[in-house]
Order: C-alpha cells, then sequence, then structure tokens
C-alpha cells in the first residue's frame, strides 16, 4: 500500500526512484477510505535526509498513511531553506485543534544541553502535553526519547565518558511484545548519541516496561504499559552511509571522533559500510503502525485520543 505525502517533496522523487509506492494527493482523496494519519515532529538539522529515511520506513507496509511533517516554530532551522519549511511543514499552531493516528518525535543534536536550556523546550513539552489527548500512539527516537521520558516520567539523562557511535548488538528483552515481533534474538541496531537514560531509572518506574537493550550501547526500546508511548535510543532510520557521513563531518569540525564501532569492515573508514540494522529497523517501524496504531485507533479521527484505555490489552 502507498504512503501519501505531498507531490512535491524532494523524497518523494527519492521514494519513486527506489519504486516506493507513492501515491499523490489527487488519487489519496478520491478513495473511500480512511488514511492513518502520521505527524513527525523532525527536530533533526538535516531535515530532507531525515524526512526521506523515516518516510522510507512508513511507506514499506500494507497501510495508506498520510504524512504531516512539523517543526518548532521557536527554533530557526540554519540547514534547509525556508521555502522548504513554509511549503512542507506546519507549526503546532496550526495543528493543535487536530488529531492524529500517530505522532513521531525524532532526535535532535542538542543532547550536551540540559532540557531546559534547548531554545524550543517550551514549545515541545506542550507538544507532548498534546499529545496525550490529540495522538493515539507516539514514537519518540534517541534524543526525542529522552526528552519524553524527562517530561512524562521524570526521568534524567546522563552524559557518557565519549560519544556512543556505531553498530551494537541487542537482546531482547520483552520478546512476547507486538512492536518486537519478527525479531532476531540478537539483531543490530545504530547508535549515535553523547547522553544515555540509565537501565535501573526505567526499570524501577511502574509505568514503563523494558523491551530491548545492548550489553555495550544499554537502552533501546522501552514503552509505557499503556502501549501509548515509545521510546526508541537508537537511530532506526539510518542509511547505510548516515554514521560515516556524521563521522567525516566531525574530522572536519576537528572533533577527532572515534571511528563508528562495527561499522566500516575492519574499522577501515576507507571502505563502505554495510547496512546489517535494516530488517529490524523496517520491522520496529511496520509493528508500531500495525499493531499500536492501526488496530486500536478509533475510525473516527475525532475520537483520537479520548480511549486511552482501549490499548491497554496489547503488551
Amino acid at each position: 500500500m502507498p504512503i501519501r505525502i505531498p507531490d512535491a517533496l524532494p523524497a518523494t522523487q527519492a521514494l519513486e526512484g527506489e519504486n516506493i509506492f507513492v501515491m499523490t494527493e489527487y488519487r489519496a482523496i478520491h478513495q473511500d477510505i480512511r488514511p492513518l494519519r502520521v505527524l513527525i515532529l523532525n527536530l533533526m538539522p538535516t531535515k530532507i535526509a531525515t524526512e526521506t529515511q523515516i518516510m522510507r520506513k512508513l511507506s514499506n507496509t500494507p497501510l495508506q498513511i498520510e504524512v504531516e511533517l512539523l517543526r518548532t516554530q521557536s527554533h530557526d532551522s540554519k540547514n534547509v531553506s525556508a521555502q522548504h519549511l513554509e511549503t512542507f511543514y506546519r507549526t503546532f499552531r496550526e495543528v493543535e485543534h487536530e488529531h492524529f493516528d500517530g505522532l513521531i518525535i525524532t532526535g535532535a543534536p542538542v543532547e550536551q544541553l540540559d532540557f531546559t536550556d534547548v531554545d524550543y523546550w517550551p514549545e515541545l513539552e506542550r507538544i507532548m502535553d498534546w499529545s496525550t489527548t490529540n495522538v493515539h500512539s507516539t514514537l519518540h527516537i534517541c534524543w526525542g526519547a529522552q526528552a519524553g521520558l524527562f517530561h512524562h516520567y521524570g526521568i534524567q539523562k546522563h552524559e557518557l565518558p565519549a560519544k556512543l557511535s556505531g553498530v551494537y548488538e541487542h537482546q531482547l528483552v520483552k520478546r512476547q511484545s507486538p512492536l518486537v515481533r519478527g525479531f532476531d534474538d540478537r539483531f543490530f541496531a545504530v547508535h549515535s548519541r553523547y547522553t544515555e537514560v540509565r537501565e535501573e531509572d526505567v526499570a524501577s518506574h511502574p509505568d514503563l516496561e523494558i523491551l530491548a537493550t545492548s550489553k555495550v550501547a544499554g537502552l533501546y526500546i522501552v514503552k509505557s504499559v499503556d502501549s501509548r508511548q515509545f521510546f526508541v535510543f537508537g537511530h532506526p532510520e539510518y542509511d547505510a552511509d548516515t554514521l560515516k557521513l556524521e563521522y567525516e563531518r566531525d574530522l572536519a569540525r576537528g572533533i577527532d571522533p572515534d571511528i563508528p564501532v562495527n561499522y566500516f569492515p575492519d574499522d577501515d573508514p576507507t571502505r563502505e559500510p554495510l547496512n546489517t540494522w535494516c530488517s529490524q529497523a523496517q520491522l520496529l517501524y511496520t509493528n508500531w503502525l500495525n499493531y499500536y496504531v492501526y488496530q486500536t485507533t478509533p475510525y473516527d479521527i475525532r475520537k483520537v485520543g479520548r480511549n486511552a484505555r482501549a490499548m491497554a490489552g496489547l503488551v
């Protein structure tokens, strides 16, 4: 089934070039079905790359999805044109009276700041509060996961001795959860961050449960017991070359970064990396959309957020 996005969005051409079914807006409005409404709050500076990466994952499902992009109004993005933002993004003021089946909150390169020192933190708090009444299920990614846990549950992040960057082996903690259905017992996932949320802090909270961890990288997937909030501490959306681009960017800035772990063949940055996390990453998005959005969201979009208890039966 297709993903519905604006015809002129840069991601449209890229996805069509990969033979991904992208439906035009005209064709979508002439169908007698309701697509899932998914809102992406894109906090990454590389907005076009992140849009394309996440939409690639959303598109590879048997569901029709109407994607909308959200930006913070209290922060000026320097790495994308104002025209792109004005054309394809909406502000919270424009969507706050609407309802969505799903919300994705991306990561952001602000981990080393205290949450309250981030210039758009008050706006992000309003969006996260709004999501509890106007969104059926929310998926938080990397710093977005740390921010969500802090805002909703008061769990603090902690600075790491050095940047965690690479592809790490993970283990399932709750293998019966539909979110990780189809995952291997051991699987690989990408991390790229300077901070962490400690496993013991999450394990001690009665409203949260851990689904997957890594002995080296720590927490990977956490969810709320009521199955409305999901927190992923890696970057399942990353392309094969994203860590490489980050590594080269840091080198150019004189940061002298460590070579990403388990990424370049033989740890040789001159060789092309292999994507060893794509299958689990796709399952993560597909399972979230299927089990925690599509199968439980109300058909009447106006009722989204009113029946939070309806999801309690999903583990």
